[in-house]
């Protein structure tokens, strides 16, 4: 090319020599945290006791409750054998909304929990570091205890009902959304909460007009994503006798009722399908609506 000047045969050689010597320690650099993870592997393998010959020697078992629990479908007659396998639809549809107003109820709650705490934890708009470190050990509180311990809890605390599976939702919740939430806070365009906060705003008002606009979709997004879980997690959530379509499900398994587990699992799936679908496309629409202000 035009305009450039070669370089001398000792400049290049001096310049390949450098470029080598930095591929070369990047590449060290990429095998050794290989080896790392690959070593730490293989510890925590040997300590959680993970055998892949037992494993193997066992998978069998697996897959043969798999064909017990398959319903006894035939093709001469497979509508009669659906409602057979069916047979207590009405109950469990029941118990199946019954964990959906679970989860609904438990993100609403923990949600508005979550809201109200994200803006404390924010270190953009509280300058408190005892206030902001105090909002953030409780939300980490709220969500590092499992849900189940907290569903275990509230058993002993106020007996068996849908109401222990609210709780626990809740809280988990309230840690869960309350993180996120603060994180959404702590990245906004801070121009409009500097031209407020000059003009004599107070700190409501600061939050109300110049970042609830900026987060709102973001936390309608990550609401409905908790949703999902919840749903999920409220199904497990009757395995402690905090009710939903879980109690059922474990009385099932524990009976040997194989078609009655299959028949549950299977309602239980196509509802978190149904769920993860609609939430999904609600999500894409607020975040589609926000990337195009």
């Amino acid at each position: 090319m035009r305009g450039l000047t070669p370089l001398s045969p000792e400049r290049a050689a001096a310049l390949s020599g450098l470029y080598a010597a930095a591929t070369g320690e990047a590449r060290r650099r990429t095998l050794a945290g290989f080896a790392l993870v690959a070593a730490l592997a293989v510890v925590a393998g040997l300590i959680a006791e993970v055998r892949p010959l037992v494993f193997a020697e066992n998978i069998g078992r697996f897959t043969a409750y798999i064909q017990q629990i398959l319903p006894p479908i035939s093709l001469e007659h497979p509508l009669e054998d659906v409602r057979a396998w069916y047979w207590g639809l009405p109950r469990w549809l029941g118990l199946l909304g019954e964990t959906l107003l679970m989860a609904y109820l438990g993100t609403l709650l923990g949600g508005l929990a979550g809201f109200a705490l994200s803006f404390v934890a924010a270190a953009n708009l509280v300058r408190s570091r005892v206030l902001r470190l105090g909002a953030k050990r409780l939300l980490e509180l709220c969500r590092t205890v499992p849900e189940v311990v907290f569903a275990l809890i509230f058993v002993i605390a106020f007996g068996l009902g849908p109401m222990v599976g609210v709780l626990a939702i809740a809280i988990h919740t309230t840690g869960a959304l309350g993180k996120l939430f603060s994180e959404v806070v702590e990245n906004i365009d801070m121009r409009p909460v500097e031209g407020l906060s000059a003009s004599g705003a107070t700190w409501v008002q600061t939050v109300r007009f110049a970042v609830l606009p900026q987060v709102l979709s973001n936390f309608a997004s990550y609401a409905l994503l908790r949703f999902e879980i919840n749903v999920r997690g409220a199904g497990v959530m009757g395995f402690v006798g905090a009710g939903g379509i879980g109690q059922e499900f474990l009385v099932a398994i524990r009976n040997f009722y194989y078609a009655d587990v299959s028949a549950i699992l299977v309602l239980i799936i196509l509802t978190v399908f149904c769920i993860d679908l609609a939430t999904e496309r609600v999500r894409h629409r607020l975040i589609g609506a926000e990337q195009a202000r």
